[in-house]
């Protein structure tokens, strides 16, 4: 088995490598440290898995994970964090993650992998209790017209104005790259094929 780790903490990347590898039959190909590194080596190297942190500079691993099953439908994508918040596992349910673990439960990681691998759902045993009370709230939370960041809103308000990529890295401190990315994330969640499609949408639905 083939696995990705991404992770912003190199050492945390170098433990979970050495905790991996210990199986024998299991291979880390790739190390990444940000979410477009893990879109970038997601595709590059094909793993069988990829297991990803939460909170990154540059770009999340829930806006990773977005842009790469838009991509591969397929793609199993196991979240590691240490965070516990009902927003991020009602996103990484909704977009299909096969997994949510809490990074101190170390010794559930390689046995989630495995069951990733063949095609099963890993949820650590801290989320599971959480899951039925977050089902129920997802129909509420449907109800909100549109699932959008600030960040997000601030990054469409500046392609309904026709900035470049260029332009709205620059005024938001951002590579084009990340910009790039979100507007596919953008694109995705909105059902839009454009950024024409994008603008007429701002200014039908937010300005």
């Amino acid at each position: 088995m083939k696995i990705l780790i991404v992770d912003d903490d190199r050492l945390v990347c170098q433990s979970l490598k050495t905790i991996i590898e210990a199986q024998g039959d299991i291979e880390v190909i790739g190390m990444g440290h940000n979410g477009e590194e893990a879109i970038a080596l997601y595709h590059q190297l094909k793993p069988d898995v990829l297991l990803i942190d939460i909170r990154m500079d540059v770009m999340t691993g829930l806006e990773a994970a977005a842009v790469i099953l838009a991509a591969e439908k397929a793609a199993r994508i196991l979240f590691l964090t240490t965070f516990l918040d009902d927003e991020y596992i009602i996103k990484a349910l909704k977009l299909g993650a096969k997994g949510y673990l809490i990074k101190q439960d170390f010794e559930s990681i390689v046995p989630s992998l495995r069951a990733v691998q063949i095609g099963q759902s890993v949820f650590g045993q801290d989320i599971v209790t959480k899951i039925p009370g977050l089902i129920n709230h997802l129909d509420h939370r449907e109800a909100h017209p549109f699932d959008l960041s600030d960040k997000e809103l601030e990054l469409i308000d500046r392609v309904a104005q026709g900035l470049s990529n260029r332009e709205i890295a620059n005024s938001l401190y951002l590579s084009e790259g990340t910009v790039r990315n979100r507007i596919s994330v953008i694109l995705e969640k909105l059902n839009l094929r454009d950024r024409t499609q994008l603008a007429i949408f701002y200014y039908k639905n937010l300005a």
